[in-house]
């Protein structure tokens, strides 16, 4: 995202289009308060439009909406790539 100054895109497994996002929670953990995920948006074909969504559990906690947001932008593209086929197989990462 911080190159091309939009969400990163991916094919999926299951040949369908899909963009994601880093999104960020409150966890209700007093000790790690912060949470964030990633959020994989299907596109349907021809004229965009969203056909539904996966997304992971919190894949990193901490105690700031920054911190956590900045650790999850860090992890490569293939592990992202990567995550999304699991979710569209049912495994989680």
């Amino acid at each position: 995202m911080a190159v091309h100054k939009r969400p990163a895109a991916f094919e999926g497994v299951d040949g369908a289009s899909y963009s994601v996002d880093i999104l960020t929670d409150t966890t209700g953990d007093r000790t790690a308060p912060w949470g964030a995920y990633l959020l994989f948006v299907r596109w349907g074909a021809g004229e965009p439009e969203v056909q539904g969504h996966l997304e992971t559990g919190f894949l990193t906690t901490g105690g700031s909406e920054l911190v956590v947001r900045h650790a999850l932008g860090a992890i490569p593209l293939l592990t992202v790539k990567a995550t999304l086929d699991g979710l569209i197989r049912g495994t989680r990462p």
